[in-house]
């Protein structure tokens, strides 16, 4: 799957659970998220909006694929879901 191509735990690697950590699971994809969503507010483009919705399900799948990895390699990962329910949008997803 080219969506999990790079994903890999790597030696001695740890669960990180705090700063935003503690907040969502994926806070780099809740910034990449922000700043699709704010594109086409600035740029006034509709293609940008559509570029926007293709990235939604691109970024949904990459998620759960590398949370497979993550759960399946990384020790506590599968506690650190349990404690931090949401993937990338505090209240929402």
């Amino acid at each position: 799957m080219w969506l999990s191509r790079t994903v890999e735990v790597q030696e001695k690697q740890r669960v990180v659970d705090t700063g935003l950590y503690g907040v969502v699971r994926h806070p780099m994809y809740m910034s990449t998220l922000l700043l699709f969503l704010a594109m086409p507010l600035v740029l006034g483009s509709i293609i940008s909006f559509a570029v926007t919705l293709a990235y939604i399900p691109i970024i949904a799948r990459r998620i759960r694929n590398e949370e497979a990895v993550l759960e399946k390699g990384l020790k506590g990962y599968a506690a650190y879901k349990k404690k931090v329910r949401r993937k990338v949008i505090q209240f929402v997803w």
